[in-house]
């Protein structure tokens, strides 16, 4: 990759940041290991206890199912002999689970533009992780250009046109009402035209249930397509942790409809705890590109699973 940054503090910053808002109060995984076995000692009992706490912490039943499985024949190897023992199998079930969908987003040479399709429901901070990549992109030395495809929000525009200002990138919109698609297909061919590396096209909100506008989105991949059969290079759904089970359900039909290659998580410092990260990797195994804990550029970071789980535990990073 072109011109890449030195982020060591940045990324040590954002895992402290990271640990500290996930085990905020009473978490959902060091406080309840803690109190799980007051005397000590793990038995099925035990992870009785455990598996209704990961159900109750937006894990899912069939995530839950393996993670309680790999513990019981810990146990049963007599493997669990305390609290730290069990921390330490928890800790390596849930990083089974994460590390193979742990993949970064990468953009290869050659490829102009390579263009980053960005879906998901209203309310998710999809043009906010838009803004957050356009500035990753450019420290990185990349050239970025937005695509305003959100054309039924008022206030989408705007916001979008916002984020190129404070980037100093270009955006191409046009009037409310415009097609989306035709929107997009514009931008594509400015990017060509100015060499662009990346393009980052906005979609609207789309609710996973409503066909006519998962059609829609289907259309603008259809388009894009058309100059470029490789393009878009990148379908990536932004996520709401706090939205629990439903994120799974949105993220299974928004993959049914397009084929998504990539998932950015955010608002993990909600009250969800980060436990449908969990679902969505076991269930879903799309790659997780970056996980947000707040509002600001360096409160997204390409997602880690060794540090994510290290987050969840409490623990210090290795």
């Amino acid at each position: 990759m072109l011109g890449k940054k030195d982020n060591t503090e940045p990324r040590q910053g954002f895992i402290k940041r990271l640990r500290t808002r996930l085990n905020r109060g009473d978490s959902w995984l060091t406080y309840d290991l803690a109190n799980l076995a007051p005397g000590g000692t793990i038995d099925e009992d035990v992870l009785d206890e455990l598996e209704s706490e990961l159900v109750m912490a937006d894990v899912g039943i069939e995530t839950t199912e393996r993670i309680i499985k790999d513990l019981q024949g810990s146990l049963a190897r007599k493997e669990l002999q305390d609290i730290e023992a069990l921390r330490d199998g928890l800790g390596r079930s849930l990083t089974a689970i994460l590390d193979p969908v742990a993949v970064p987003l990468e953009i290869p040479p050659g490829v102009r533009p390579y263009v980053i399709l960005m879906v998901g429901v209203n309310g998710a901070g999809k043009t906010t992780t838009i803004g957050k990549l356009a500035r990753r992109f450019k420290d990185q030395g990349l050239s970025v250009m937005l695509a305003a495809g959100d054309t039924f929000r008022a206030a989408a525009v705007e916001q979008l046109e916002a984020w190129g200002k404070r980037n100093d990138v270009a955006v191409v919109s046009q009037q409310p009402g415009a097609d989306p698609a035709a929107v997009i297909f514009d931008a594509w061919e400015a990017a060509s035209a100015r060499d662009i590396d990346v393009l980052l096209a906005d979609t609207a909100g789309r609710l996973q249930n409503q066909q006519g506008l998962m059609d829609e989105l289907a259309k603008i991949k259809r388009v894009i397509a058309r100059r470029d059969e490789t393009a878009p290079q990148e379908i990536m759904l932004v996520l709401d942790a706090s939205q629990g089970q439903n994120a799974l359900v949105q993220a299974e039909k928004f993959h049914d409809a397009l084929g998504l290659t990539g998932i950015t998580v955010t608002k993990l410092d909600g009250s969800a705890k980060g436990g449908i990260l969990l679902a969505i990797a076991n269930q879903l195994r799309v790659p997780v590109r970056f996980i947000g804990i707040g509002e600001t550029a360096e409160d997204m970071q390409p997602f880690a699973a060794a540090e994510f789980v290290d987050a969840l535990l409490a623990t210090e990073p290795s």
